[in-house]
């Protein structure tokens, strides 16, 4: 199985589910990408990873996958920098967003396709946390600098959908599809 992502992340949620895997980047960029449709990219970013990922790997299951966040306006993408990591953070303190991930999976010569979402509902996020957090560096590399598994998870209100979603590999979508194909 070859995860075609250098999120550690990702790496995580499949070693937690018990998969053996090779992690291997793409060359795919994905700042060529023009759109505000959160769907939309997250389809094209994963489907340009994947064709990439193909091309040099067609033996073996592949999985890739993208992940952004929405707040209903705009989306919220990877900050570059501590200040723009605030400004994003913020747009999420006490609303409700949508984190949506899209995976291709690649298994005996088939292509598998999904966009899953999970929406959240945070509460205001208090000001010497959110620094301290922006402190740590842990929101690097992060959608919308966002982990629900770390400085987020305090601040849910509510939540629809799967914790793994919003982590960047629906798991429980990825188990459902390998068993289909009689592989897990």
């Amino acid at each position: 199985m070859i995860l075609c992502s250098t999120s550690i992340t990702r790496a995580n949620l499949l070693k937690k589910a018990g998969f053996s895997f090779i992690q291997k980047s793409s060359s795919f960029n994905e700042e060529i990408i023009d759109t505000k449709d959160p769907y939309e990219f997250v389809f094209l970013a994963s489907y340009g990873k994947f064709k990439e990922c193909l091309k040099k790997n067609n033996d073996n299951i592949i999985i890739c996958a993208d992940t952004v966040i929405s707040n209903g306006k705009e989306i919220l993408r990877k900050a570059k920098n501590k200040k723009e990591a605030k400004e994003i953070l913020l747009k999420q303190s006490g609303k409700e967003i949508k984190i949506v991930t899209s995976m291709w999976i690649f298994v005996k010569g088939k292509n598998y396709h999904r966009i899953d979402e999970t929406i959240y509902k945070f509460k205001k996020f208090n000001e010497k946390d959110l620094n301290n957090y922006l402190d740590s560096n842990e929101w690097k590399g992060k959608a919308g600098a966002c982990m629900v598994e770390g400085f987020c998870k305090k601040y849910i209100e509510s939540v629809r959908g799967y914790e793994s979603t919003a982590m960047g590999l629906c798991i429980e979508s990825l188990i459902e599809i390998l068993k289909e194909e009689n592989v897990y």
